[in-house]
């Protein structure tokens, strides 16, 4: 093979959708990592209120893609229950993930949200039908291994960091399993066509259930809170990050599939590690890097031997992409 034909293929390779798919993902995963910085702040700073802190958010989802719905003035596609069930499970994730930052570590909280994707693949297939491979199970099960070897860490095996780290990997583990659900939900709510629809009544809802928990569960801890500057951007930095994640992550959905966006999130977990060693000052066990690498052979197996699975639609005479969604790029919000 000459150097001319290795260009050649280069230049077919390399081309500006792709490096925009490759933006967009990175986008996401600096975007999620900035979440997890400024959630674990706002936790260093003494406030525990992580109701408020996504209530934000959703209040934020809500007037932003809720008026793009209300000036369309077409009816709901999916009856409003279902995203108030939605809502739910979203708010129980955001709150347990954000939660377990006032006991563990960034880096070991970033790690664990890999769980997500060992219950979705338990939620697809028991509830939508997906089929895996051996090659995506193993790639799941080398997963959950790496995941271990984080919890053998906060264990002090290795010396994890936090107040209380079991407690927070176990807040994060229950977590990812909301988030699955929720995750399964919202792509199951898109293939209807319409992702503004799906966002705007994450929000809406999602800001319902926040208010009602937050009257009932974090009163008092709100009350406690001595405002400053530092805690106010801190608010602030969290609502903008994550209002973010929520609008981009369809796109690479859209654009590039399950594959690219799994791969793009891992990135995430380095930028924790770079925040945890130089804001924090903190020493990275060991074990961590072994995680890390671990769950990094199970991610790329589980995304390179990925196949479209396949789900029955309502009628039963047609089965549907489940996980890609490059099919819907043709269509419109």
């Amino acid at each position: 093979m000459s150097w001319s034909s290795v260009g050649n293929w280069f230049k077919t390779q390399v081309t500006l959708k792709n490096l925009f798919r490759l933006f967009l993902g990175q986008l996401v995963s600096f975007v999620l990592a900035l979440m997890s910085f400024t959630s674990s702040l706002i936790a260093s700073l003494g406030v525990d209120a992580p109701i408020t802190q996504t209530s934000f958010t959703y209040l934020a989802l809500a007037v932003v893609y809720g008026s793009i719905l209300l000036y369309r003035g077409q009816k709901l596609r999916i009856p409003w229950y279902w995203y108030l069930a939605l809502g739910f499970v979203d708010v129980q994730g955001n709150y347990l993930v954000n939660k377990a930052f006032q006991f563990s570590s960034i880096t070991s909280v970033t790690l664990l949200d890999c769980w997500t994707i060992v219950w979705a693949i338990f939620l697809t297939y028991f509830f939508i039908g997906t089929r895996y491979s051996l090659w995506q199970l193993g790639g799941a099960a080398l997963c959950v291994l790496g995941l271990g070897l984080v919890l053998l860490s906060d264990a002090g095996v290795g010396g994890g960091g936090g107040s209380k780290p079991i407690l927070g990997d176990a807040l994060v583990i229950a977590g990812t399993l909301f988030f699955a659900m929720s995750n399964v939900g919202e792509e199951f709510c898109v293939k209807k066509k319409d992702r503004i629809e799906v966002v705007s009544m994450i929000g809406l809802f999602g800001m319902l259930v926040s208010g009602v928990e937050l009257s009932i569960f974090e009163l008092k801890s709100l009350e406690s809170v001595t405002w400053s500057t530092n805690i106010i951007l801190g608010f602030a930095g969290y609502t903008f990050s994550s209002f973010m994640f929520y609008t981009i992550t369809p796109f690479v959905l859209k654009l590039s599939g399950a594959t690219m966006f799994n791969l793009s999130l891992l990135t995430s977990d380095m930028w924790a590690v770079v925040v945890r060693i130089l804001f924090y000052r903190q020493q990275v066990d060991w074990l961590y890097f072994v995680a890390f690498g671990v769950v990094v052979i199970g991610l790329v197996t589980y995304s390179t031997t990925e196949k479209v699975p396949a789900t029955v639609v309502e009628d039963g005479s047609q089965s549907v992409e489940y996980q890609e969604l490059n099919a819907e790029s043709r269509d419109e919000c």
